[in-house]
């Protein structure tokens, strides 16, 4: 009940973004079901049908991926101050967002399972004078359990995720320990106080406070504005270092890691491009299976890859003595780099294997056109990837605003920040569009001679 009043109150963006999962889980839910439809009318192909199966993964993945994006930005899950004494805390906050997820997907697979009895005939007729009657199996019965059971798979799947992910964490660092000072108070630190600092609490408090305005004054930073004084209009050079958002304490690690896995993606595609082709639904022929488990290494490479590249990114911006506006662009990039850097490897990955698809179609002449799943399997893997990208985009925006805030609040131009924003996308789009061309090409190579 409270998941329902917090999806009906929500804003009208949040609700598009969760139409939009219910679309994407609407789509794959589908092909799961066009995948049972013709392993009824192809009883005599198993293989066919477990090759069908496993090639409805990748919409899955993608689609459990991108509720999970959308569930991290929703603002009404979002722990606030005083929640927790109304029963609200991380742990129901956690619970509201899988369930808000799990009506979501269940949604689009009820409307998933109309659309496939419509085009059955179970309802009104066959349409299309039997267009799907190779996937569909009108003859057949329809297994209602196995049915529901595919159809159960996102809404679970998403809501687990969500549920795991969204789990309440101890942010302490590991290997602390937690001491207790005098009269039972709680705290960390092992210092022991003399007798006359309780006394002086409340005057040492004041003093610290003036003390630390002071040094913030002394070091550079300006002082409080009264509530009379309007704030000064600084120039793009006039910004503190202060003001820019922190360092990120370490960079990500994964970039060894995915140079690594993707190498290894990109070699066996190239061992399993010397052997038989293996038909693909909708039309394709792409290589042995072996080209399909290298093309899943490649696209986990560069989402491995993605967060240390984008921090790379950052750290190029600010090299060569930048300026207040290069080196805005580089912390946020830097900042922002595990947030955005694994979406950006995923779209790369996607951008490639579509690349690759289409040149390896257009290469071989004795393959047909692209089915209709086939199709709809692309469109919702290339749509969901993008959504995440926009959804991760926004999430990091609404955790920069007090950056951005403050910045303003100093007198810095908004075209300073539009031109922050657009030299990142710039930045991003020189080293990732290069790299996913160069994958695409190499994907491409083995199976293309």
């Amino acid at each position: 009940m409270l998941a329902l009043r917090l999806t009906r109150g929500a804003h009208p963006a949040v609700h598009l973004r969760r139409l939009l999962v219910s679309t994407a889980a609407a789509g794959t839910g589908f092909l799961l079901l066009c995948t049972l439809g013709y392993a009824m009318a192809h009883q005599d192909d198993p293989r066919g049908s477990l090759l069908r199966l496993a090639w409805c993964l990748t919409p899955l993945a993608a689609t459990v991926y991108f509720a999970l994006a959308v569930a991290r930005t929703d603002p009404g899950t979002r722990p606030r101050p005083g929640l927790a004494a109304i029963g609200l805390g991380p742990a129901r906050l956690m619970a509201v967002s899988a369930a808000t997820t799990a009506l979501s997907c269940l949604l689009g697979s009820m409307v998933a399972l109309l659309f496939f009895l419509h085009l059955r005939g179970d309802l009104t007729g066959m349409p299309f004078d039997g267009a799907g009657a190779s996937f569909l199996a009108p003859e057949e019965p329809l297994p209602l359990p196995a049915a529901l059971t595919l159809l159960g798979l996102v809404p679970v799947i998403a809501s687990v995720t969500v549920a795991w992910v969204m789990r309440p964490r101890d942010d302490r660092p590991t290997g602390t320990t937690r001491s207790y000072g005098r009269f039972g108070a709680r705290g960390t630190s092992v210092t022991r106080e003399t007798f006359g600092s309780y006394g002086r609490f409340r005057a040492g408090s004041s003093a610290g406070s003036r003390a630390a305005g002071a040094a913030r004054v002394g070091a550079g930073g300006a002082p409080p504005a009264r509530a009379s004084e309007t704030p000064p209009t600084a120039t793009p050079t006039d910004l503190h270092p202060n003001t820019l958002p922190p360092l990120p304490r370490e960079a990500p690690k994964g970039l060894p890691w995915g140079i690594a896995v993707l190498a290894a993606g990109l070699a066996v595609e190239a061992y399993a491009g010397r052997t038989h082709a293996t038909p693909l639904p909708g039309g394709l022929t792409g290589g042995a299976p072996g080209t399909l488990i290298g093309w899943l290494l490649t696209a986990l490479g560069l989402a491995l890859a993605g967060p240390g590249l984008t921090h790379l990114c950052g750290r190029l911006l600010q090299s060569a003595h930048p300026g207040a506006l290069r080196l805005l662009a580089g912390r946020v990039l830097m900042a922002e780099a595990t947030r955005i850097g694994r979406p950006l490897g995923v779209v790369c990955a996607v951008a490639s294997g579509t690349y690759a698809m289409t040149t390896l179609h257009d290469t071989t002449t004795s393959t047909p056109d692209i089915g209709p799943l086939t199709t709809l399997g692309l469109l919702l893997v290339t749509g969901c990837t993008l959504a995440t990208l926009a959804t991760a985009a926004v999430e990091a925006k609404h955790a920069r605003a007090d950056t951005t805030a403050a910045l303003l609040r100093l007198g810095a131009p908004a075209t300073m920040l539009r031109s922050a924003a657009a030299l990142r996308a710039g930045a991003v789009l020189a080293l990732f569009g290069p790299l996913t061309l160069i994958v695409a090409e190499l994907a491409a190579l083995p199976l293309t001679h």
